[in-house]
């Protein structure tokens, strides 16, 4: 009898051999613009854009190339005109994985390719539900799970935007008052590359039914690691925020500003615990086989594998 216990739609390819893909390709980025680009906690330096970074841009190229190029076929043989729309690339992940900076990162290399010049980049921050909303649902203390979204709002952005739309606006978030931001918006205006992220972007259909804003993407990214590693990033970046953000009166979490370091490291662990690690369990990890492709982090930050997806 067949052996399938070792079956997977993924090809897992060490970090070695993914650098030696694109050994000749320029690095487009100076060191100060990746400093800029990197997240809180995050360890992103020249060695790890160009081993991991750089190729992942090339394939996500390729691919939106490669869509532009079918879409042009398609339409000779439908004998219809019309122009492409954009390529939408989803990436999601954890709370304090990096996801937030892998997408940054891909936003400036991709704009980088002569193919791809417009790369437009949105989070899904922007369509979390207002928090008097959230209050007024009792729904605080589970933000960032499925149901603290506009789901149909998100849906109806990227909707649009994949329908070629000329302006599309989405709601700004601010992450110092931590709630939307009444009379703010982001305008997309039909890019090349439109990348969204997110912590819950590949989840499916809530019904057997209908659509999800996973449907809409061609191709989609899961930054992974070893839950106990997530959870160390985010208190070691709660840490950071606490001498940092948290000490203007304007934010949110200024509260937390005068705890002790004791005193900060067990809330950290608190909220981590409560509401961050249920949702990475219950929602976002089991998205992770949904994806075209996974980054593997070892425990300090750096990509240590890549799965792709077999065509």
């Amino acid at each position: 009898m067949p052996e399938h216990s070792n079956t997977t739609p993924f090809v897992e390819i060490d970090r070695a051999d993914w650098a030696a893909l694109a050994p000749t390709t320029p690095l487009p980025l100076t060191p100060t613009e990746i400093v800029a680009l990197q997240g809180l906690g995050d360890r992103l330096d020249l060695r790890e854009v160009t081993d991991v970074y750089l190729p992942l841009s090339k394939l996500l190229n390729l691919y939106a190339v490669g869509a532009r190029h079918l879409h042009r076929d398609t339409s000779r043989f439908l004998h219809r005109d019309g122009p492409s729309t954009p390529f939408v690339i989803g990436v999601a992940g954890s709370v304090a994985v990096g996801k937030s900076t892998s997408a940054r990162l891909l936003r400036e290399l991709l704009s980088r390719w002569e193919d791809t010049p417009r790369v437009e980049l949105v989070t899904t921050d922007g369509f979390l539900l207002p928090n008097a909303e959230l209050e007024r649902r009792g729904l605080m203390q589970r933000k960032g799970f499925p149901e603290s979204y506009d789901r149909r709002s998100l849906l109806r952005f990227v909707t649009q935007v994949k329908s070629g739309v000329e302006e599309v606006r989405a709601p700004f978030y601010s992450h110092l008052s931590y709630d939307i931001v009444a009379d703010a918006e982001i305008v997309v205006r039909r890019p090349d590359i439109l990348i969204v992220e997110g912590l819950n972007v590949l989840q499916p259909p809530t019904s057997g039914h209908g659509l999800a804003v996973s449907d809409l993407f061609d191709f989609t990214i899961y930054v992974d690691a070893r839950t106990a590693d997530i959870a160390r990033w985010y208190e070691e970046r709660f840490l950071t925020l606490q001498q940092s953000a948290f000490t203007n009166p304007q934010s949110y979490f200024h509260r937390f500003a005068s705890l002790t370091p004791e005193q900060a490291i067990e809330t950290a662990a608190g909220i981590w615990a409560s509401i961050n690690e249920p949702n990475l369990v219950q929602n976002v990890l089991p998205t992770r086989s949904r994806a075209d492709l996974v980054l593997r982090k070892s425990a300090d930050h750096t990509v240590n594998s890549v799965l792709l997806r077999k065509l």
